[in-house]
């Protein structure tokens, strides 16, 4: 599939896109477990807890781990975006984290989880939106477009 062939612009959109979305899908499943969480609805809570797990499990990690190498390769060999790069990882560990422990949490402490993950997701997408891919787009060395379109390479939609 020839989708390594983005410009810049293409790319940042393309990855902006694709964060859009995901921070859509978490503030909607979070939203839902906290709704029934409030309600009372225990029944209703642990579906919704299971369906915040399985999107950490399926989209959100795999999408974290793709990143890591096209994406966060190229600048964290690199003196100006090393430290940013190691922010950014270490942000995907407290999302781990966050998804193991919402694994094995109920009620009110699976609703604060899941905000836990919406908000740190959002932060972490706002930093590489703002920080790093300006960083890759005008650096010589680095292309943004073949990072993004080897992401999207192994993240599939």
């Amino acid at each position: 599939m020839e989708r390594n062939h983005h410009t810049v612009g293409e790319a940042a959109a393309a990855l902006g896109f694709r964060h859009d979305r995901m921070l859509e899908r978490v503030r909607g499943l979070t939203g839902s477990l906290l709704a029934a969480v409030e309600a009372g609805a225990r029944s209703t809570a642990h579906d919704e807890q299971a369906n915040l797990v399985s999107w950490c499990e399926d989209e959100l990690i795999p999408h974290m781990l793709a990143e890591e190498g096209p994406l966060y390769s190229g600048a964290h060999g690199t003196g100006e975006a090393g430290l940013l790069v190691e922010a950014l990882l270490q942000e995907h560990q407290t999302l781990v984290g966050l998804a193991d422990e919402l694994r094995g949490a109920a009620g009110a402490r699976a609703a604060a989880i899941g905000m836990a993950i919406s908000r740190v997701f959002a932060l972490h997408v706002g930093q590489e939106e703002r920080l790093l891919l300006p960083f890759i787009a005008a650096s010589p060395d680095l292309s943004l477009a073949e990072a993004v379109g080897s992401l999207e390479d192994v993240v599939e939609d």
